[in-house]
């Protein structure tokens, strides 16, 4: 069967931008749901597996940002593709090595972290029987990861194609499966027997093989990808495309998340409750911001379409919108976090002695979320644009110059409140750098005049980009 495509550089920009957005906002829920749920059934199993999910959670969410980063530099080179002049014969090919470089990552990346596993979460500060909970539990997780990859790499290809539809459905179905998985592995049932955390891990393996299975399906059956005559035909050529993206972009996502594995260890000198409060918050958190990673996944290929096209006017028109949803939403969404704070809480930690950190957490940091979603959407746009180097170089600021030292600074000095001002001077600081960001890389979301890069390198990693010019960018 052809491929079936969509074309985003005609028409309102907004509509096309949710008209992909709209169907992933509801795949990403089902996807970040799996991280509550786990909190969920592991805090009814004793502290010590709540506060492991608290030490595993952000650098688990690391790796994986590293596989959305991969997804994204294929997305990217994929929508330009479409956008621009190649034929779907090169298109689908392009898609299959970028699925064969993703393979090839992924079992890399899942090499190293089995190796580094106990070293790393001993570094972090768990110890005893919570690192005993988080070593029974990664190796499954572990094992799941290149699936993972692989699936990201497809569900990009529809994407990139205008098709949110089919994307947000692979991950519905593997969060269903994993959800339902989860507390039947946990605490046994009939003949199976309870495996804790171990349960946990191996529900995950499980969910992703089956969905993938189920994607890869798909993805021959409509052409997505194809090996054709010549399957390797240019091989070299997109991988240069692909990783030259990819690579600066599965960076900027994983900075975010690898960084709040630092903080959580610093948050680890107030203790494991305080752990497992505040890993409760993060996943309570990343549900709230749904719609700006739902935002963001739309916001690329409408970005990367124009881009290809040479309409440098839509892409800045693109991001224009973007950033007023993030301003409306984030207002919306503080008042929320703030007025229904405790029970959220009590919920996500069986009203236990962590809940009282997830309160505050959530009562104070919620008022800066807007600028964490405009950043979200800043990275979107700039890896779409081919300037993946740029949206590194604003994760890195976010987090080596504000995070890290501001939150390491707050705790010795105030204890837990030192965090959550950190988090919330971060935001703000994100919400400006972002503005700056995309005016320089001409997607700003006004007319105003680019201002000159603050680091002129991290352009150079990107390499050209500008309208008209296809191919590696």
């Amino acid at each position: 069967m052809s491929d079936r495509s969509e074309n985003l550089t005609d028409g309102r920009v907004e509509r096309q931008i949710v008209r992909i957005s709209a169907p992933m906002s509801l795949g990403i829920f089902s996807v970040l749901a799996i991280g509550l749920a786990d909190a969920y059934f592991l805090a009814r199993a004793g502290d010590a597996a709540l506060a492991a999910v608290g030490f595993v959670y952000p650098v688990i969410v690391a790796v994986t940002a590293f596989s959305v980063g991969l997804s994204a530099g294929a997305n990217a080179a994929l929508s330009q593709a479409r956008g621009g002049e190649r034929n779907a014969a090169a298109v689908s090919r392009l898609g299959l090595h970028a699925t064969l470089l993703g393979l090839a990552a992924g079992l890399a990346i899942a090499s190293v972290f089995w190796l580094a596993a106990s070293p790393l979460f001993s570094a972090l500060g768990a110890k005893g029987e919570v690192l005993d909970n988080i070593l029974v539990y990664l190796p499954w997780w572990i094992a799941s990861f290149p699936v993972l990859v692989v699936t990201m790499i497809l569900n990009a290809a529809f994407r990139a194609a205008g098709d949110g539809v089919t994307a947000a459905a692979a991950m519905v179905v593997t969060a269903a499966l994993n959800i339902g998985f989860t507390p039947v592995l946990i605490f046994g049932y009939g003949p199976l027997p309870a495996m804790g955390m171990e349960g946990a891990g191996l529900g995950t393996f499980l969910a992703r093989a089956i969905a993938l299975a189920g994607l890869g399906f798909l993805t021959l059956k409509r052409g997505m990808i194809a090996p054709g005559q010549q399957p390797f035909e240019g091989f070299a050529a997109s991988a240069r495309e692909i990783v030259g993206i990819a690579l600066p972009a599965g960076l900027s996502r994983a900075i975010n998340p690898a960084g709040l594995a630092v903080v959580t260890a610093a948050v680890a000198t107030v203790g494991d409750v305080a752990v497992a409060g505040f890993g409760a918050a993060s996943r309570i958190q990343a549900i709230a911001l749904v719609p700006f990673f739902a935002l963001a996944s739309g916001l690329g290929p409408v970005v990367g379409q124009a881009w290809g096209a040479g309409d440098a006017t839509r892409a800045r028109s693109a991001m224009r919108s973007a950033a007023w949803f993030c301003v409306a939403y984030g207002g919306a969404l503080a008042i929320v976090l703030t007025v229904f704070a405790q029970p959220i809480a009590a919920v996500m930690t069986a009203g236990n002695d962590p809940a009282p950190y997830t309160e505050q957490y959530l009562r104070f940091v919620g008022w800066s979320l807007a600028g964490y979603g405009l950043a979200v959407s800043a990275n979107a746009a700039m890896t779409a644009r081919s300037r993946a180097g740029w949206a590194m170089g604003l994760s890195l600021v976010r987090i080596g110059v504000f995070y890290i030292p501001l939150a390491w600074l707050g705790v010795l000095t105030i204890g837990y409140p030192g965090i959550l001002a950190a988090a919330a001077v971060t935001n703000v600081a994100a919400f400006w750098a972002a503005l700056v960001v995309t005016r320089a890389t001409k997607i700003g979301p006004s007319g105003a005049r680019p201002v000159r890069a603050p680091a002129e390198g991290l352009a150079r990693l990107a390499g050209p980009g500008e309208p008209g010019h296809h191919g590696t960018r």
